[in-house]
C-alpha cells in the first residue's frame, strides 16, 4: 500500500508517493493545467460522474477498430501505458462498479467509455501531475460477450463468445518493461467476438439461409436501440468485400429464410459459413451403413460414396432420397444413381436408402431394409 503527497514549489507542482514505512517509492513532477473543459463534452461529462452513476456516451459507428468502438464494461480488462512512467503501466480490471483505480488520479468510472475515450480522459487527468503525458489504452482482455442468434442457422439461441486475451498481463505496479527491454505498450491488440464467429458456434448457416439480409439488434448504452443490415452474399462474392462485424454484449442477430434461388446455395455451402459437415444417414446396400459426416455442399452420390459405396445387389437406379420439409411433413424422392453422378444437395438430417436389386420399387424395398421400428429411429421420431 502507498499514499501521495503533493506540494508546489513556483509553478512546478511535486507529488511524493511513499510507502507506509515512510519510504520514497516515486517522485513526479510536472506543470500543473486547469483546463478540464478542453475535452469532448462526453468525456469530460465523465469524469465529473459521481461513483455509482451510468454514463451514456455517444453512440459510435458499428465497423471500425476496436479501441474505437467497443464499449468498456465490468470484467473488462486494459493495457494501460504512460510512456515514461512505468508505474503507471500494465494491466487493469474493471471493477464490477465500472471503475478502475489509478495512483493520484483515485477511483474513475470507465464502464461506457470506449478504450479511446478513456485515453483521453487519463491523458486530461495526468497533466495535472505529468508534462505532456503520452497515454494509450488497450484492450487487454474482453469480457464474455452473450448473443442471440436466430433463423437459419443449425443451433439457433444464446451463444456466449469468450473475451479474448493478449499475450501479455502485467499488473499495474509492476516494472513497465520486459525481459528483453521493451516496453509492456506493445500489447497484442485483441480480435473482438464476430459475426462470423458467432455464426460458427451456432452450427453454421443452413442451405435455406439468405444470408444478403443479416440483421443485428443492438442496444445502445444511451437505452437506444441500433439496427444493422448486412448483406453477407456481396461480401462472399465481390472483389472488394467487408469487414467482419464485431459483435457486442446484448447483440441479437437473426438470418432470415430464402424465398427463392437468388443466390447460389453450394456456394453459401462451400463458405466459410457453412459447417464443416452436415450428417447424413445412408442405409440398405451400401459397405458400410449408418450416419455419416458429409461436407454440406456434397450431392447424394457423395454421400453412398463416404458410406463405403454401393454393394454389388444395389439398386442404382431408384435411390430414395428421405428428408422432413419445414412444416415438418416427410417428403420421397427417387433419385437415378445408376452413373454414381447426381445434381442433389443432401442438408443436414437427410436419410438415404439404397435397396436390394430386383424389388418392384423403392417403397418395397425400403420396407425390407428396415422394419417400421427402425424406420421411425433413423428419422428420428
Amino acid at each position: 500500500m502507498s499514499r501521495f503527497f503533493a506540494f508546489t514549489t513556483s509553478a512546478l507542482a511535486t507529488v511524493l508517493i511513499t510507502g507506509l514505512d515512510g519510504s520514497v517509492l516515486a517522485q513526479i513532477t510536472g506543470q500543473p493545467t486547469n483546463n478540464p473543459n478542453s475535452l469532448p463534452n462526453s468525456i469530460s461529462n465523465s469524469l465529473q460522474q459521481p461513483i455509482g452513476q451510468s454514463v451514456s456516451p455517444n453512440p459510435t459507428a458499428a465497423l471500425g477498430r476496436s479501441n474505437a468502438t467497443y464499449i468498456l464494461g465490468a470484467g473488462d480488462q486494459i493495457s494501460l501505458s504512460v510512456i515514461g512512467y512505468p508505474e503507471f503501466t500494465g494491466t487493469l480490471a474493471i471493477l464490477s462498479d465500472g471503475t478502475i483505480t489509478l495512483p493520484l488520479v483515485g477511483p474513475l468510472r470507465v464502464s461506457g467509455l470506449t478504450p479511446n475515450q478513456l485515453s483521453l480522459a487519463l491523458t486530461q487527468r495526468l497533466r495535472t501531475y505529468l508534462i505532456d503525458p503520452v497515454v494509450s489504452v488497450g484492450l487487454a482482455v474482453t469480457r464474455p460477450v452473450v448473443v442471440t442468434i436466430a433463423g437459419e442457422v443449425h443451433r439457433p439461441g444464446p451463444i456466449q463468445l469468450s473475451g479474448l486475451s493478449s499475450i501479455n498481463s502485467n499488473p499495474l505496479g509492476i516494472s513497465g518493461t520486459t525481459a528483453a527491454g521493451t516496453d509492456s505498450l506493445l500489447l497484442d491488440r485483441p480480435a473482438l467476438p464476430t459475426l462470423s464467429s458467432a455464426v460458427l458456434l451456432a452450427g453454421g448457416v443452413t442451405r435455406d439461409a439468405d444470408i444478403r439480409q443479416v440483421s443485428i439488434r443492438r442496444p445502445l448504452p444511451d437505452g437506444r436501440v441500433e439496427n444493422l443490415t448486412l448483406n453477407l452474399w456481396e461480401a462472399m462474392t465481390s472483389d472488394a468485400g467487408i469487414a467482419d462485424i464485431g459483435l457486442r454484449d446484448g447483440d441479437t442477430i437473426f438470418i432470415p429464410p430464402l424465398s427463392g434461388d437468388e443466390i447460389d446455395r453450394r456456394t453459401v455451402a462451400r463458405s466459410s459459413l457453412a459447417p464443416r459437415t452436415v450428417r447424413v444417414k445412408v442405409v440398405g446396400e451400401v459397405v458400410s451403413p449408418g450416419e455419416v459426416a458429409v461436407p454440406p455442399d456434397s450431392s447424394v452420390s457423395s454421400a453412398v460414396a463416404i458410406a463405403g459405396g454401393p454393394t454389388s445387389d444395389a439398386q442404382l437406379s431408384s435411390v430414395s432420397l428421405v428428408r422432413q420439409d419445414e412444416t415438418g411433413k416427410i417428403v420421397e424422392e427417387e433419385i437415378d444413381l445408376r452413373n454414381l453422378v447426381d445434381d442433389y444437395q443432401v442438408q443436414d438430417g437427410d436419410v438415404v436408402v439404397v435397396a436390394k436389386r430386383g424389388y418392384l420399387s423403392v417403397v418395397d424395398g425400403i420396407g425390407r431394409v428396415l422394419n417400421p421400428v427402425n424406420w421411425f429411429r433413423i428419422l428420428g421420431f
